[in-house]
Formats: structure tokens, C-alpha cells, sequence
């Protein structure tokens, strides 16, 4: 069966279930990779609501984090 003789149904089920495949066999790599994005996202929200709120010093922050 060559690609010219496909049609689009049966090309859109096949990649489906590679898709499916892949996803199934690589889970590890994708939950790390989507946690790392979602660790991208929030650093860049944080940088971006922080950009408009008031400098704190270094001591300042460092006393918070030691209690």
C-alpha cells in the first residue's frame, strides 16, 4: 500500500495510533518535558508580575527564606 493509494481517513487512523504509540512508549519523556514547560511558564509569570512590584533587597529575601 503506497501513500497515494491512502485515504484521508485511513492516514488520519494511522497517525492517530503511532501518535498514540509514541506517547505510550516515550510517557516519561513527555511528562518531563511538559513539567519543564510548566516550570517555564510560571518562572516567566512570576518575572512578569514581579517587573511591577517594589525592589527588595537581598538581606530582605534572605531573612524570609530562613524564617
Amino acid at each position: 500500500m503506497t501513500i497515494s493509494s491512502l485515504d484521508q481517513y485511513t492516514l488520519k487512523d494511522i497517525l492517530k495510533q503511532v501518535f498514540s504509540e509514541v506517547l505510550h512508549d516515550q510517557r516519561d519523556f513527555f511528562y518531563d518535558l511538559m513539567t519543564e514547560v510548566l516550570e517555564d511558564l510560571a518562572l516567566i509569570n512570576a518575572i512578569k508580575k514581579g517587573e511591577n512590584d517594589e525592589t527588595v533587597s537581598r538581606s530582605e529575601v534572605f531573612a524570609l527564606l530562613n524564617g
